[in-house]
């Protein structure tokens, strides 16, 4: 599995999302089910699986899909 895999099985897991749901559009604006516990469960998981500790700005900067992927790149993680 690869770091891409890896990072939308953390939406997969946490929303239920199907890969053909991913992208610009999933974002904390656009999905109802995203709130406080949903946002900290993808940091958990993301920190977990890369083997990363977020800082608390990115914390609070993880509100969608691509944020995330952001964030993960500057911290030297090739999606």
């Amino acid at each position: 599995m690869n770091n891409l895999d890896k990072y939308n099985d953390i939406f997969a897991q946490v929303f239920g999302a199907k890969v053909e749901e991913l992208g610009d559009s999933y974002s904390k604006e656009n999905v109802s089910a995203w709130d406080s516990v949903h946002q900290l469960n993808i940091i958990s998981l993301m920190e977990e699986i890369f083997d990363l500790m977020l800082d608390p700005e990115d914390i609070m900067a993880c509100t969608s899909y691509n944020a995330g992927k952001e964030i993960l790149a500057k911290n030297g993680i090739e999606l």
